[in-house]
């Protein structure tokens, strides 16, 4: 990277020069631009004082508290790349996660002393991190969580790319309920903050007061999953709603809806427009190794091109490929593959996932075609990821953790269709032990993975459904699930 490539702690400083008396960061902690800045160089000067090298991983523990904002700035400044960790995650996920990063510093602003020595060893220097911003976990096909590796180019580059279409400004109130460990929340933040504009971070999304804290605190923006925005609609009658929305609109404050991580749908899609008419409802397709945001649909594509991810963002270009790699015809289905110079720099020590081929193509995995000139609609998904709640999961990550309960001989984890979330997670358990039962593995897995990765549902067989080859078949459980053909032995009811 040379010295002239941007980054986010030279973008950030500046701004809160530009800005400084201005109320930067709301919520349980409020920070003019002025203390922002001055608060991450303390942290940056423990950092250093610590010893935390050019190009280190550090560990940031968030739950979108304002000083978690802070403590990325300041581990910019020090100089280290930021790998965003949430403050519930278990023990052992987050141990997972420093076995790919070796990183030896955490910090977590609410920890009574905020440093914290996860190891001793310095790690080595390691050429996918020089010049990088962040480290994002995500789940893939291959089942454990996946390290994207962004640069301050290429995250820097996208945000342009991103402002470019959305506008964010001074006068932006922005309430933060997509969490910083997600990329979609990281660059809702930064645009805020850059453009010096007030942001709201709030821990978890409420449906019942969402509306309301909108119009009392007069939000112009606001980013949100449909997960989310189906639970608004699920919890609350029509009336009410169509009391909020009036409210919304009378008040005049709130102006774009910003919605993405998951396909929204049509009629999800016309729902949200009438409820947050006048503002613009903008729907946003991209993934973290592409540093996010790679299509729109904007406003005016909507009624045409209902159901579609829209245009490529600028510096976007986009291929549809057939299983041979080749070009298929117009209007027919294939991977969506994407290139731009905001791509990841690979996944940290697993450089043979990397889904980015020798000409620069990375393939998403999701089947798409081209409805019109440049307007794309997805049409599936090729990798076995699931997506609850916005979350995407690979399935064999929750096998391997429920392989790994001694008295668990097998396990298929597939999802489902749910109006709430998207998609809920089913589980298939072989039992070495005929004692095993639902409440043993939940407490087992609470100590193994996230609460979005736990199952919504158990279900116990004597074997797998297997398939032609003899395989444990996904498929054929999605099938039995379909046809009725098992029960539950145990189910949550709702978004914890």
């Amino acid at each position: 990277m040379s010295d002239a490539a941007p980054r986010l702690e030279a973008l950030l400083a500046a701004a809160a020069g530009r800005h400084a008396p201005r109320e930067a960061i709301a919520g349980a902690r409020v920070l003019s631009y002025a203390e922002l800045l001055a608060e991450a160089k303390a942290v940056a000067g423990a950092l250093r004082q610590a010893g935390l090298a050019r190009d280190e991983p550090l560990h940031v523990r968030v739950s979108n508290h304002p000083l978690d904002l802070v403590a990325f700035l300041g581990g910019w400044l020090a100089g280290g790349v930021v790998v965003p960790v949430h403050r519930s995650s278990p023990a052992l996920a987050a141990a997972q996660i420093a076995g790919r990063t070796l990183a030896r510093f955490e910090w977590d602003a609410l920890a009574a002393s905020p440093l914290k020595r996860l190891a001793n060893d310095i790690p080595p220097r390691r050429e996918i991190l020089e010049g990088s911003a962040l480290v994002v976990f995500t789940s893939g096909s291959s089942g454990a969580p996946k390290g994207a590796v962004l640069s301050h180019r290429a995250f820097a580059g996208k945000l342009d790319a991103i402002q470019s279409k959305l506008g964010f400004g001074e006068d932006e109130r922005t309430m933060l309920v997509l969490n910083v460990t997600f990329s979609f929340g990281i660059w809702v933040a930064l645009l805020t903050l850059l453009h010096g504009g007030r942001l709201l971070p709030v821990e978890k999304f409420v449906p019942a007061t969402f509306l309301e804290e909108l119009r009392t605190e007069a939000i112009t923006r606001v980013g949100v999953v449909p997960t989310m925005m189906r639970a608004l609609i699920l919890d609350q009658p029509a009336e009410a709603l169509g009391r909020s929305g009036r409210a919304l609109a009378a008040a005049g404050s709130l102006r774009t809806v910003m919605i993405g991580g998951e396909s929204l749908g049509k009629g999800l899609g016309d729902t949200l427009r009438e409820l947050y008419a006048p503002a613009e409802l903008i729907d946003i397709y991209g993934l973290t190794e592409t540093s996010t945001c790679d299509f729109f649909l904007m406003p005016q594509d909507a009624a045409r091109y209902a159901g579609c991810i829209g245009r490529p963002s600028p510096g976007v270009e986009f291929r549809i490929r057939g299983d041979d790699g080749s070009a298929v015809a117009p209007g027919s289905v294939g991977e969506l593959c994407i290139a731009s110079p905001f791509l990841m720099n690979g996944y940290l020590g697993q450089p043979e996932l990397s889904p980015i081929d020798a000409e620069g193509w990375l393939a998403t995995g999701d089947l798409a075609r081209e409805r019109d000139s440049g307007v794309v609609e997805i049409a599936g998904r090729r990798k076995e990821l699931i997506v609850r709640g916005g979350n995407k999961i690979a399935p064999q990550e929750i096998e391997f953790a429920l392989s790994a309960h001694p008295k668990v001989a097998a396990a298929l984890a597939v999802g489902r269709p749910d109006a709430r979330l998207g998609q809920r997670i089913h589980a298939l358990v072989v039992p070495r032990d005929p004692s095993l039962n639902a409440d043993e593995l939940r407490a087992f897995l609470r100590e193994r993975l996230d609460k979005f990765k736990q199952p919504d549902a158990f279900y116990f067989s004597r074997e797998l459904p297997a398939g032609r080859t003899g395989k444990a078949d996904r498929g054929r459980f999605a099938a039995m699930l379909e046809a009725g053909e098992l029960s539950p032995a145990q189910a949550r009811a709702h978004l914890e």
